[in-house]
């Protein structure tokens, strides 16, 4: 009983004690962003969707545009990392457009070079050889469907 006594005391001081900081919250780990290279227009969409679900995971460390674009190009490598190469030889360039600075200017910069170039077209040529076969599932239709548009 003296035990029960002294378990409820010491949880009756502790709630009462006011703590300073609010309790920590850790956000689930992710997987890295996979490296892009830029030989493989297809991938550019994949690349960006990657980053920005690692920026909405932390966005304690990554909401500054600045620190999206400097985590993006980590992951860039190849082709793609001698574009962006050059770029860092100012990195205290403190205006707003320049591209380290802006994420959307980053995204854009990568569809325009690395994307594909007829990607509405292709699209557009997918959906209209998208079929659903005999026998097969209405949901991967849909899936596929739901893909291109």
């Amino acid at each position: 009983m003296q035990q029960m006594t002294q378990i409820m005391a010491n949880l009756q001081a502790a709630c009462s004690s006011k703590s300073s900081r609010p309790p920590a919250f850790k956000t689930l780990s992710m997987k890295a962003t996979e490296c892009f290279d830029g030989t493989q227009p297809f991938k550019v969409r994949s690349f960006i969707q990657s980053c920005q679900l690692i920026f909405h995971n932390d966005p304690a460390n990554l909401s500054q545009e600045r620190k999206k674009v400097l985590y993006a190009t980590s992951f860039v490598i190849g082709r793609a990392a001698k574009w962006i190469e050059p770029y860092f030889s100012n990195l205290t360039n403190p205006d707003p457009s320049y591209l380290l600075n802006s994420w959307k200017l980053f995204e854009y910069q990568l569809f325009t070079l690395f994307g594909e170039p007829n990607e509405v077209r292709k699209a557009e040529a997918e959906l209209d050889s998208l079929r659903m076969k005999e026998g097969g599932h209405v949901s991967l239709y849909i899936a596929n469907f739901r893909s291109l548009v």
